[in-house]
């Protein structure tokens, strides 16, 4: 069974950074496979924001382009996201998923991006 543990959300103001991790147990991801970060705010649908493959190819959001960065650390089957120049509207929970059909995913953790 995978397992995937998000951590690092918390509130900054705007203009400032965080890095969220996901670790992933259970099983290696093949350099197929992808991960990648989903974002759900208040009243609205999940949406993607990026994702990684284990070859390294990785995909945005237009919205976060040029402002997060997605990694991994295939060491430690983790996944980091780095959100820079954080807006309000940035302000979600944040979900991890794994999977070539995202068929796994963590439980979430909140940003909240203060104007």
């Amino acid at each position: 069974q995978v397992q995937l543990v998000e951590s690092g959300g918390g509130l900054v103001q705007a203009g400032g950074s965080l890095r969220l991790s996901c670790a992933a147990s259970g099983r290696t991801f093949s350099s197929s496979s992808r991960m990648g970060w989903f974002r759900q705010a208040p009243g609205k649908e999940r949406e993607f924001v990026a994702s990684i493959r284990w070859s390294d190819t990785t995909a945005y959001a237009d919205s976060v382009k040029g402002r997060f960065t997605i990694s991994r650390d295939s060491a430690k089957n983790t996944v980091y996201l780095q959100m820079n120049s954080l807006k309000p509207e940035d302000t979600a929970v944040y979900y991890c998923a794994g999977g070539n059909t995202w068929g796994y995913w963590g439980q979430g953790t909140q940003v909240t991006v203060s104007s």
